[in-house]
C-alpha cells in the first residue's frame, strides 16, 4: 500500500479536530527534546530511525494499533522509510511533507476580536513560537512583527480586502527573521521601527519615537507606541484602543523578555525594572497582553490565541510583584536559558546589513523561539 503523505495545514487541522494522529519522530533525541511538534491533544514519540534499521522488534511495540501514525523527520527523506516499513506490518501511517522543515514554516490566523471598525488578527508561528497580528479598521490595515513569509500577510489582506497601510516592528527581532520591511516594500505601506534599534542601517523606516499615536480607519483605532525598554533598548509596546497591548517581546503570558541579547544583561534588566513598574503598572488589569512569542503551547487559551489580561499576568508571575531591583535583576538575568542560535547573523539580516539566500534563511530559523522565558 502506498504510504499517504499529508500537509502541515492537514496536519494542523486533524490536531485541532479533537481527533488528531499519533505522532512518531524519528529524529534524534537531541532534535526531539530541543523542537517538536506539540498540541493540545497530541502525543508523540520519540524513537530514532536508525532504531529501525536495527530490526529491533520492541520498537513496535511502543507504537499505537488503530490510530493513524504521522512519522516526522527532518525533511521527510527518513519519516518514508520509517513509514513504509510500518505499512509493511500493517499499521495505519502517514508522513508529514517536508517533516520539521514545513511546520516551521506553517502559519494559522485566529481572529481575537471583530466589531465594527475593528478586526483583530492573531498570526500563529507555532512551530516557532512566533506570534504577529494584524489590525484592521475601514479598509486599512496595521500588521505589527510580521515574519519573513509576507505571502500570509497578503493573502490574509486580499481575504479581507483591506489594504495594508502601516508595517511596524515591536523591536530588532534575534530569534527570527523580520518581513517587516519586505511587506512594506511589497504593498506600499509605511515601516516603523525603534531608531536606536537601527543604528547604522541602510534602510529607510519611519522612527516609531516621532509618533505618540498613529490613527488609521475612521474610527479610534489609537496605536499608542509605548517604549519598553529591556529585552532591547528600542523595543515598544502599542496600546490598541487601550484595550489590547501588543507587548513585543517585553511582557509575556509567562514572563518577561530576555534582557541578554545586547551584552548588557544588568543594564537591560534595569530597564526592563523601569518598564514593569512605571510603564506598564498604570494600565488597568483588564488590558489584554498580547506578546509576539509563546514559550510554552499551553499559553494558548480556550478562545485559540495566545494572551491574558494583565491583571491574571501579575497575579500568576512572581516577577511583576517583585519590587526590590536587586531581586527583580538578579531573577530576570539568572533565568535567560539559552541563547538563539545564530541570532547576530539574524539581527544583521532584520537591520539591513546583510542578505542571505531563502535556503540560508531557513537554515538559521530552524529550532524553537528562545526569547520568551516563564517567570512563574
Amino acid at each position: 500500500m502506498t504510504v499517504k503523505v499529508i500537509t502541515a495545514k492537514a496536519l494542523h487541522e486533524r490536531m485541532e479536530s479533537g481527533d488528531p494522529p499519533f505522532i512518531l519522530d524519528v529524529r534524534n533525541p537531541q532534535d526531539y527534546d530541543d523542537w517538536k511538534i506539540e498540541g493540545k491533544y497530541i502525543k508523540s514519540i520519540n524513537i530514532p530511525y536508525f532504531d529501525f534499521l536495527d530490526a529491533d522488534e520492541g520498537v513496535y511495540q511502543l507504537l499505537p494499533k488503530g490510530t493513524e501514525i504521522v512519522v516526522v523527520c527532518a525533511k521527510g527523506g527518513s519519516a518514508m522509510m520509517v513509514a513504509e516499513m510500518l505499512d509493511e506490518r500493517g499499521y495505519q501511517v502517514s508522513t508529514l511533507e517536508q517533516g520539521m522543515l514545513a511546520w516551521s514554516q506553517f502559519y494559522t490566523p485566529v481572529t481575537i476580536v471583530e466589531r465594527a471598525g475593528l478586526k483583530l488578527i492573531q498570526f500563529h508561528r507555532l512551530a516557532k513560537g512566533c506570534l504577529s497580528y494584524m489590525v484592521i479598521s475601514q479598509g486599512k490595515a496595521l500588521v505589527v512583527d510580521a515574519s519573513r513569509h509576507v505571502d500570509e500577510y497578503l493573502k490574509a489582506a486580499k481575504q479581507e480586502n483591506v489594504e495594508i497601510a502601516h508595517v511596524m516592528d515591536t523591536h530588532l527581532h534575534a530569534d527570527h527573521i523580520s518581513g517587516g520591511f519586505d511587506l512594506a516594500e511589497k504593498t506600499g505601506a509605511t515601516y516603523y521601527i525603534s531608531s536606536s534599534e537601527m543604528e547604522g542601517a541602510q534602510r529607510v523606516f519611519e522612527p516609531l519615537e516621532k509618533h505618540e499615536i498613529i490613527r488609521f480607519g475612521t474610527v479610534d483605532v489609537k496605536i499608542m507606541a509605548i517604549p519598553t525598554p529591556g529585552h532591547t533598548p528600542g523595543s515598544i509596546s502599542l496600546l490598541i484602543n487601550r484595550q489590547f497591548l501588543l507587548s513585543g517581546d517585553t511582557l509575556f503570558v509567562g514572563g518577561l523578555g530576555r534582557p541578554d541579547l545586547g551584552g548588557h544583561a544588568r543594564e537591560w534588566a534595569q530597564d526592563l525594572y523601569e518598564t514593569v513598574f512605571k510603564t506598564i503598572s498604570p494600565l488597568p488589569d483588564h488590558v489584554w497582553v498580547l506578546p509576539s512569542h509563546f514559550a510554552d503551547i499551553k499559553e494558548i487559551n480556550e478562545a485559540g490565541y495566545v494572551g491574558a489580561q494583565l491583571g491574571e499576568i501579575r497575579k500568576n508571575n512572581e516577577i511583576m510583584r517583585t519590587e526590590d531591583i536587586k531581586q527583580f535583576t538578579e531573577c530576570v538575568t539568572g533565568t535567560v536559558g539559552s541563547t538563539p542560535p545564530n541570532y547576530k547573523e539574524i539581527v544583521d539580516i532584520n537591520r539591513g546589513a546583510t542578505d542571505v539566500s531563502v535556503e540560508r534563511a531557513t537554515e538559521l530559523e530552524i529550532g524553537p523561539n528562545r526569547c520568551a522565558v516563564h517567570h512563574g
